[in-house]
């Protein structure tokens, strides 16, 4: 390879390391084409998985600042640049190694940190973000329909007691006439005794 395209592949891959949210190194050997071209077709959307030459890749990982590749760069070696979610991203290298035990999983880094064997292992444990995302709109609308209730409680008692009121007030309300009704009766009846008494004091002057 001349050394402008040893330089152009070096400053391609330091890129890479640099812009991915996470890379995970792994081991091919034995793999065929078909396979590979599998794996590639099983990260989509999530990671590109790129067959590296160890020397340039440890000059481009020198040149971005990583160094969880150290020590690691023997054989054919791929890397999976991750792109989208980097737990769906290591559940599809996690499940393509399960089925081809000739894919190697041997180191990663995740936003500069770097990811044993093991830690990817419990990254593909992880729930996704889609699913995280979902227990979370299922929570906040939990809380939200709580929070309608507590709110509309308070209504709902107040509503009951202006009925309450309503009813009450209706019950009461005739009798009130029927009072008022006797009483124009007394009335009358009171007027005409003060006649007579008016009319018996007449006769007796």
């Amino acid at each position: 390879m001349a050394k402008a395209d040893k330089a152009a592949a070096i400053a391609e891959l330091s890129e890479k390391l640099r812009t991915s949210n996470a890379a995970v190194l792994t081991e091919y050997r034995g793999l065929t084409v078909a396979q590979i071209t599998d794996l590639r077709t099983k990260l989509r959307g999530n990671a590109t998985y790129s067959v590296v030459k160890n020397t340039l890749t440890e000059l481009a990982a020198k040149d971005a600042g990583v160094t969880a590749f150290d020590g690691l760069l023997e054989g054919p070696s791929a890397i999976a640049f991750v792109e989208g979610d980097p737990v769906e991203a290591a559940k599809g290298l996690r499940d393509f190694a399960k089925d081809n035990p000739l894919l190697v999983i041997k180191g990663g880094v995740l936003e500069g940190k770097a990811l044993s064997v093991e830690e990817i292992s419990k990254l593909a444990n992880l729930e996704s973000r889609e699913v995280l995302l979902a227990k979370l709109a299922g929570a906040m609308k939990a809380q939200l329909s709580q929070a309608v209730y507590l709110f509309a409680a308070p209504l709902a008692q107040t509503a009951r007691v202006v009925d309450a009121l309503r009813q009450k007030v209706e019950a009461e309300g005739p009798a009130q006439p029927a009072a008022a009704e006797a009483e124009s009766t007394e009335a009358p009846a009171e007027a005409d005794a003060a006649t007579e008494t008016v009319a018996e004091g007449g006769d007796e002057s």
